[in-house]
C-alpha cells in the first residue's frame, strides 16, 4: 500500500462483498466512493429518493469528518439516479447540501445494483494546507 493513503470503512457488507473502501484519503485527497441511502448498522433504505439523499449526505459528512476534511472540501461530485424523472424531487436536497459549496459536478442516469437504490453519490474533497 502506498505511503500515507488510509483507508476508511463504514462496515457496509458491499464494501467487502466488492473489494472496495468507502473513502481513501492520500493527502490532502479524500475519494469517497458511491453512497447510497442505507443505513449501514440496520441495512434499511428509505423509499423515498430525497431521504436516500439526505442519507447519502450524512453518510459522506460521516466520512469526511472522520478523514479530517469538512463538507466545504468537496470539490467534486457525481450523482447517479435511476430515473430522470426524480431530478425534480431530489434537486432541493442537493441544493440544500451543495448549494453554497458548488463543486464541480455530474449528473448521470444509470441503474443501480440494488432495485432499492434510487440514488447514489460519489464525492472527490481537497482540503488546502495554509
Amino acid at each position: 500500500m502506498a505511503s500515507g493513503r488510509r483507508l476508511i470503512s463504514t462496515g457496509s457488507p458491499f464494501e467487502k462483498a466488492f473489494g472496495y473502501s468507502r473513502a481513501v484519503v492520500q493527502g490532502d485527497w479524500c475519494f469517497v466512493a458511491g453512497v447510497t441511502g442505507y443505513d449501514y448498522a440496520a441495512m434499511t433504505m428509505p423509499e423515498d429518493v430525497a431521504a436516500q439523499a439526505e442519507a447519502c449526505f450524512a453518510t459522506i459528512g460521516r466520512v469526511l469528518d472522520e478523514a479530517g476534511f469538512a463538507m466545504s472540501d468537496i470539490v467534486r461530485v457525481q450523482y447517479t439516479l435511476t430515473d430522470r424523472a426524480l431530478v425534480d424531487e431530489v434537486a432541493p436536497v442537493l441544493g440544500r447540501h451543495m448549494g453554497d459549496i458548488r463543486p464541480a459536478a455530474t449528473m448521470v442516469v444509470a441503474g443501480l445494483i440494488s432495485p432499492e437504490m434510487k440514488i447514489e453519490i460519489e464525492v472527490t474533497a481537497f482540503r488546502a494546507r495554509a
